[in-house]
């Protein structure tokens, strides 16, 4: 098993960008983020030109590859592998897995897909998703116009979900015992980590708690 799928299995802290406009500090925070205990990063942009997501993916690709971290690109399956990438992340409205697999042709590439609902959720297990991000758990200013899904929708989906899912959406640490309780083992954030003080201390703190928290997953 390599360490991708190892790691694929058994991630708990999975960071998501939210760049807006170019930071020349961002690099500095993303690797203190993966120092402090994230496993899989995603390069998110709904601003940024091409160029601009071309010269901090291509820096984040490399960060990455020194900490043995997971790397996805949201939506843009042309800059994922443009950046060498190990993965996509597709929304609903996105091209469906087995097309974005034709198209990515490596086997071995990531794709994961968001759902809102139970439904969704099965539909992208059924499709063949390597992950499942289900979410907004809570209200967040990343995604304005999706309605809270709740604490309820990780309770069922946990139940009836077996392909890796991660619970996203206004998590941080004040509400990531709740997010836990209700069956979660893997949770996505961005502002907990990328909009605070210290990125390092942030994952790690959140790490922690996952870690103490979740049943054993497969060990790498």
């Amino acid at each position: 098993m390599s360490w991708k799928k190892g790691l694929l299995k058994n991630f708990r802290l999975y960071a998501v960008t939210d760049l807006r406009e170019p930071d020349a500090g961002f690099l500095a925070r993303a690797e203190k983020a993966l120092r402090g205990g994230v496993d899989v990063l995603q390069l998110r942009s709904k601003s940024l030109s091409d160029a601009e997501l071309l010269r901090v993916g291509s820096k984040l690709r490399r960060l990455t590859a020194k900490h043995r971290r997971i790397f996805i690109v949201n939506d843009r399956l042309d800059l994922a592998i443009a950046l060498g990438a190990d993965g996509v992340h597709l929304g609903q409205d996105d091209l469906p897995v087995a097309v974005a697999r034709k198209i990515l042709r490596d086997r071995s590439k990531i794709i994961g897909k968001s759902t809102h609902s139970l439904g969704q959720a099965l539909r992208a297990a059924e499709e063949g998703a390597d992950y499942i991000g289900v979410g907004p758990v809570f209200s967040t200013p990343t995604k304005p116009s999706y309605e809270p899904v709740g604490l309820d929708l990780v309770r069922e989906v946990s139940r009836k979900i077996k392909v890796p899912f991660v619970a996203i959406g206004g998590i941080d640490a004040d509400n990531l015992p709740q997010v836990l309780e209700a069956g979660a083992r893997r949770v996505a954030v961005v502002r907990a980590v990328f909009r605070c003080d210290d990125p390092y201390a942030s994952a790690q703190r959140l790490k922690k708690a996952i870690l103490q928290h979740a049943l054993p997953l497969l060990q790498v």
